[in-house]
This record gives C-alpha cells, structure tokens and sequence, in this order.
C-alpha cells in the first residue's frame, strides 16, 4: 500500500504553498487507495509551539484534508510529533558514530558564512571541512570553549535519483554540499537526519514536497542506504510565487490562511490552487474529492508558479 504524509512545521499559519503541497500529497496518494500520515516537524520547539500545530490540524480539516495517522487520529507509529521522537534520531546518531562517520565541528556561523567559504550558485554554503580532521585532543580543547555540532563525513561520489515529477537528479555531495549536519551544536538534530528515520519508521513510501527540497534528497538517500533503511519515492513539485515572483513565507504573512478563511470557501481556494497546478479546467470551486478525477501529475508544471494578482 502506498503511505503518503503531511509534515508541516508549525512555526505560523499555513499559506497557500503549504496547502498546495498538502492537497498534492492527499490526492497522490488517495487516488491510489493509499494511506495518508500527518506529522507535525517541531523539533524547533522555540519557534513552533503546539498551539500552531493545533491550528495547523484545524486548517487541514477546514480544507477537507483528511488523514489516517497523526497527533489528534492516533496509530501505530506516533509519536506524531517530531519533538517527542529525539531518542529515535539518537539511536541512528549513535549507529553511524559506531561507523565512524560522524565528528563535531565548532565553526560558528559567522565562520560558516564568511565571503571566502565556498558558495553553491542558489547562495548556499558548501561546508569546507574544516573541521574534518581535528584530533580528538584539539576536538576536546575546543569543546571546553564552545559545544560542538556533529557532522557526516560524505562520500567523494555521486548520488542520483529520478524524481517522480522532475526527472533524473544528480549530485556530487563531497563537491555540492560537503560534510553536513547531523546534530546542532544546541543539541537539536537536523532535519536530514530526523525525516529520514521518521519516514522509514511511519512506512512512508511517497513523499511529496516543494522543488525547494529537491536538492536534499541527494543527502537523505545517503542516509537511507548508511541506516539500510528503505527509501520512499520522491516526488517535488515547483514552488507557488507571490504575482511579484516573491517565495511565500509565513513570517511575511503572504495568502495566509488566516486572511483566506475569512474570504473563501475550502472549496474556492482548492479549486484556484488546482488551476494553478494544471489539473483543473477552469477556477471553478471543487473539493478534494472531486478534484481526484482530474488529478495527474503529468499535467502539473515543472516551472514555479506565479499566483496571478487577485485571484484570492
């Protein structure tokens, strides 16, 4: 059986790119009699408070986005929240420490950032290695100081993938991204490392997501194949864009839910994001469950989407 997840991180109300990514995962899945999981990705618990989550599941219910596993339905793989799940990412911590691929790294931000660090062409920063050779003498001096991150030593090779949506994807993680994080130096573990072991645990086997996340994967398959745990299918889709091409965020309040119920019905703002996405006629207003017959991933763009100046 095909098991799809939601797995918002509740740090404000949700857009219309989050709900975007909830209605092409619910119809993913749905239109092939698969399971649905909700998982609420807190592990920044400063930033994401449960009342933000609780809202979130209000939402997703306001929408017609139904699930089968999560914090309010229940299951056999909770907990559904990623700021109970800790000794879980430990476990897979500790497993390739005993393969001796992990090791503390004390660059600070500023370091991480400097003009001189190598920068990948979308500004992210490539991690140098720095602190890739350190001895465990200098390492325990430098700890006195300040409190490590743990990083992944990554393999000089390629790891590939095809996507379901975009194709064949590539990448050179030595080169591209360099040895990454695994674990914060306060303490808090890494998105890369978390999403892997929650997904193998929760018997995810599709994952959609926005293209923003395509150049991940590359990572967290890696991680899979270390923990030999089994690799869902991945599936991204372009990111929705503001009529200005701005990304849209919750810190910037851009079509936040919270302005949209006031406005729309459910049914309008589906049926206006399926437009968007290729896969409804018209803008005409529909529910989730009429928009599953013209579903299809062939018919969705592999561009980022422009929202057009007054359509909500």
């Amino acid at each position: 059986m095909v098991v799809g997840r939601f797995a918002p991180s509740p740090s404000g109300r949700i857009h219309l790119g989050n709900i975007l990514c909830s209605l092409l995962a619910w119809l993913s899945v749905r239109q092939k009699d698969g399971r649905v999981v909700l998982r609420i990705e807190d592990l920044d618990t400063a930033r994401c408070p449960r009342k933000y989550a609780d809202q979130m599941e209000d939402d997703l219910r306001w929408l017609g986005l139904d699930w089968d596993e999560g914090p309010t339905v229940g299951g056999d793989n909770g907990s559904y929240y990623q700021s109970e799940r800790t000794a879980l990412y430990q476990q897979a911590l500790e497993k390739l420490e005993a393969m001796g691929l992990v090791y503390p790294c004390f660059c600070t931000r500023a370091e991480l950032h400097a003009a001189s660090a190598p920068h990948r062409e979308d500004g992210q920063v490539v991690y140098a290695g720095t602190c890739r050779s350190l001895t465990a003498a200098e390492a325990a001096e430098r700890a006195l100081k300040r409190s490590p991150a743990l990083r992944l030593r990554v393999p000089d090779e390629e790891v590939s993938f095809t996507d379901g949506h975009m194709g064949l994807y590539r990448e050179n993680l030595a080169r591209d991204c360099g040895d990454f994080l695994l674990r914060r130096s306060d303490g808090m573990f890494a998105y890369q490392l978390a999403v892997v072991v929650d997904d193998a645990a929760m018997g995810v086997t599709e994952v959609v997501r926005g293209a923003d996340l395509l150049d991940s994967t590359p990572r967290q398959q890696l991680l899979y194949r270390l923990l030999d745990l089994p690799a869902p299918e991945f599936i991204h889709f372009p990111l929705l864009l503001s009529h200005d091409g701005r990304r849209l965020s919750k810190r910037n309040a851009d079509a936040g839910l919270d302005v949209l119920r006031d406005r729309c019905t459910p049914e309008e703002v589906l049926g206006k994001l399926a437009y968007l996405a290729g896969f409804n006629p018209s803008a005409e207003p529909k529910n989730a469950v009429q928009l599953l017959a013209d579903f299809d991933w062939d018919r969705v763009p592999k561009e980022d989407i422009r929202i057009p100046e007054g359509l909500f």
